[in-house]
Parts: structure tokens; C-alpha cells; sequence
């Protein structure tokens, strides 16, 4: 039986993947933090149906010394380093942060694994933040890097430390370089969530009026288990290579907001209103991923559209809601 470790396993993506290889018969381990441990109802609730199988272990890929105790108690076929400090708004509020927790994180787990895994195979969760201010659209692995935030330096250096550990210690390495991919499971600081919570709490008579930002910025949004997908097909090529993952597809913000709103018979210009605190200007190129080289060599591609990822987002929080409010 395959072995696979996972950090950042309560997360959207660390839920969806570690269902993903449940049902492909894997043993299944996920680093978790003790105050994750000690709050379950709220930190692990992404696990809570299928909790029961996985082998949970206190740590934090902060500290090396967990990290080599857990990888020789384990001693995982595969490894996904998904954990990270992720919301791209935040950082340089907290850039000091984020680069310990990101940049030194992901070292951590490389060195634990080359020191007590060297046979384990290793995903690095890159994000199209790498591009940043991008100088060509679509962007694809060849693409020069260009961040412009502290998560996307933070990111850009773990692809680097994954290509290093690649090269100089023949470690299987390799990074996904995914674009926005979003859930029911999507925590609620993402303005993808942060529109189907409001807008389903606004037709259930919770709230009548949804905060955003600018409505005009384009995104490449995809369906997280499709990208979760992406990641086990990565490891299981006969070489590592880094890959695109994204739809190949922009939508604005506006256009979200109109199918979402809409899935509710609600018109989203009578709820939706402007605040600048929120606003992020629209970027002169747009962060759209070309995904061929997963598409021919992976044999993967999106399976879920934007309508669709809307619709789930949608029905999954106004039933949520609907259920909480004993409707």
C-alpha cells in the first residue's frame, strides 16, 4: 500500500487530495498543528467525513526537527507540500511571516526528506503569483517570472528550492504551478467564496448588501479536485517536470457575481456595492494559464467549467446556510 504525506491537509486543497488518494487505496498522513488538533469542529471540518481513515501527526513544517520525526515515522512514498501562508492580500502586511513560514517551511520539508525519504516522490504548490506582473498572456512553463507580491517571492523561491533539490540530490521534485482554483471548501477570505456566501445569505434575509472591490478584474478560475488531480498525475510520471495547471480561461469578477447572483433569481447591481478598501487594479496583462504541457502529457484537463464552479459554490452555501438557520 502506497504512503503519502500531506502538509496543509486541512485546507481546501490538503481535503479534496487526501479524498482523492483515499479512494485510490492509499494510507493516507497529513501534518497538522496541535491548536488544529485542539480546535477540531472548526480546523479540521474539511476532514470530518472521512477522518477516521487518515493518520494524523503534530508538527509544523516550521520546525525541522517534527518534520524529520515524522517523515521517518512515515517514510511516505509521496510527499504534497501544500501548507503555506496563501492569502496573496495579506502579505506584505505580514511579509516577515510568511517568508519564515513559506521560504524556510518548504526547505524544511525538502531537507527532512532528503535526509530520511530520499525515495520519496515531492510536490511543491506553486501558484501563477510566480508571474505576478506578467509580460506576456497566456503564460506557460517557459514563461519568465515576474512576482509582484511577498506570497509570490515566497512561492517563486520554493520553486527554486524544489528545482535545486531536483537537480543536486536526484530528489523526484517537481512544482504545480496552479491558478486560482476554488470550492465549496474555499475559506471564506477569497473573494470567489466571500460572493456565494454573500449571496446566498442575502437571498435567506441575512444580510442585504456585499462589499467588493473591483468588479472588472479578470481571473483563471478552476475547480480545486480538478487541480488535486493534476498533482498525483505529476507524481506519477516517469520523470519530474514542472506543469501549468490552469483552464486557459478569464472571467471577471462582474461575471461571477452576475451567475451567482442570478442562481438565486437575484440581480446582483440591487446588492452589490463598491468599497475601495477592497480594490485591486485590473493588470495590463492578464494572469491566464496555458496548460498544454499537462493536457499532453499528464492527460489532464478541467472537467468543471466556470458556470458549474459557480453553481456548486452557490447551492453548496445557501444549503449551509438554509440548514443553520433551521430552514
Amino acid at each position: 500500500m502506497k504512503r503519502a504525506l500531506i502538509t496543509g491537509i486541512t485546507g481546501q486543497d490538503g481535503s479534496y487530495l487526501a479524498e482523492l488518494l483515499l479512494g485510490k487505496g492509499y494510507q493516507v498522513h497529513g501534518v497538522v498543528l496541535r491548536s488544529e488538533i485542539e480546535d477540531p469542529g472548526r480546523s479540521l471540518a474539511r476532514l470530518a467525513g472521512f477522518i477516521d481513515q487518515l493518520t494524523l501527526h503534530v508538527g509544523s513544517i516550521e520546525s525541522y526537527p517534527s518534520l524529520q520525526g515524522i517523515m521517518e515515522k512515515v517514510d511516505p512514498h509521496e510527499c504534497y507540500h501544500l501548507a503555506a501562508s496563501s492569502f496573496v492580500s495579506y502579505s506584505f502586511d505580514e511579509e516577515f511571516a510568511i517568508f519564515d513560514t513559506n521560504i524556510n517551511g518548504t526547505h524544511n520539508v525538502l531537507s527532512a526528506l532528503k535526509n530520511s525519504a530520499p525515495q520519496c516522490r515531492f510536490y511543491f504548490a506553486g501558484s501563477s503569483e510566480l508571474f505576478g506582473r506578467a509580460k506576456t498572456s497566456p503564460q506557460n512553463e517557459d514563461t519568465p517570472f515576474n512576482p509582484r507580491s511577498a506570497y509570490g517571492i515566497t512561492k517563486t523561491t520554493g520553486y527554486y528550492l524544489t528545482s535545486n533539490y531536483r537537480e543536486n540530490y536526484g530528489i523526484f521534485a517537481c512544482t504545480g504551478i496552479a491558478y486560482n482554483h476554488e470550492s465549496p471548501r474555499r475559506g471564506f477570505e477569497y473573494v470567489t467564496r466571500k460572493i456565494s456566501r454573500g449571496a446566498a445569505q442575502i437571498k435567506l434575509g441575512v444580510m442585504d448588501k456585499l462589499a467588493l472591490g473591483n468588479l472588472d478584474a479578470v481571473r483563471d478560475w478552476g475547480y480545486a479536485p480538478d487541480y488535486v488531480r493534476a498533482m498525483w498525475l505529476m507524481l506519477q510520471q516517469p520523470d519530474p517536470r514542472d506543469y501549468v495547471i490552469a483552464t486557459g480561461e478569464g472571467h471577471t469578477i462582474r461575471e461571477f457575481c452576475e451567475l451567482a447572483f442570478a442562481r438565486l433569481d437575484l440581480d446582483y447591481r440591487d446588492h452589490v456595492v463598491f468599497d475601495e478598501k477592497f480594490y485591486r487594479p485590473v493588470e495590463s496583462v492578464l494572469l491566464i494559464g496555458d496548460s498544454s504541457r499537462a493536457q499532453a502529457e499528464l492527460n489532464w484537463k478541467p472537467t468543471v467549467h466556470f458556470e458549474e464552479l459557480v453553481r456548486l459554490m452557490v447551492d453548496g452555501d445557501y444549503e449551509k446556510i438554509k440548514e443553520s438557520k433551521g430552514e
